[in-house]
C-alpha cells in the first residue's frame, strides 16, 4: 500500500522556522503538494511541485516565506517554512498525485505562538 509519511511539525515562536518532510513509499507520483487546515477552516493548498522540481504554485499567504522542494532519489518532498506567523498554525498535509492515483499523508501539526 502506498504511504506518505510526514515529519518535522512542532511548536515554534513567531518568526521562527520549521521544515516539513514527506517520504513516499514508492516513486510513482508526478506532483506533490502541501495543504494545510486550521481549526474551523477548509483545507487550503499551500504549494505544488512537479516531477522535475518545478514549482507549480504557491499560495499568496506564504509567498516569500515558504519553499517547496523535492529529492527524487529519496522520494521526499519538503516544505521549508521561514518567518512563521501565528496564522500559519494548522495541520499540514502532504498530497501526491499521478494519473489514476493519489495519496494523502496523515498530517503534521504546526503551531506558531505569538
Amino acid at each position: 500500500q502506498v504511504q506518505l509519511v510526514e515529519s518535522g511539525g512542532g511548536l515554534v515562536q513567531a518568526g521562527g522556522s520549521l521544515r516539513l518532510s514527506c517520504v513516499a513509499s514508492v516513486s510513482i507520483f508526478v506532483t506533490y503538494s502541501w495543504y494545510r487546515q486550521a481549526p474551523g477552516n477548509q483545507r487550503e493548498l499551500v504549494a505544488t511541485i512537479d516531477s522535475r522540481g518545478g514549482v507549480i504554485n504557491v499560495a499568496d499567504s506564504v509567498k516569500g516565506r515558504f519553499t517547496i522542494s523535492r529529492d527524487n532519489m529519496k522520494n521526499t518532498v519538503y516544505l521549508q517554512m521561514n518567518n512563521l506567523k501565528p496564522e500559519d498554525t494548522a495541520v499540514y498535509y502532504c498530497y501526491a498525485w499521478k494519473l489514476g492515483d493519489q495519496c494523502w499523508g496523515q498530517g503534521a501539526q504546526v503551531t506558531v505562538s505569538s
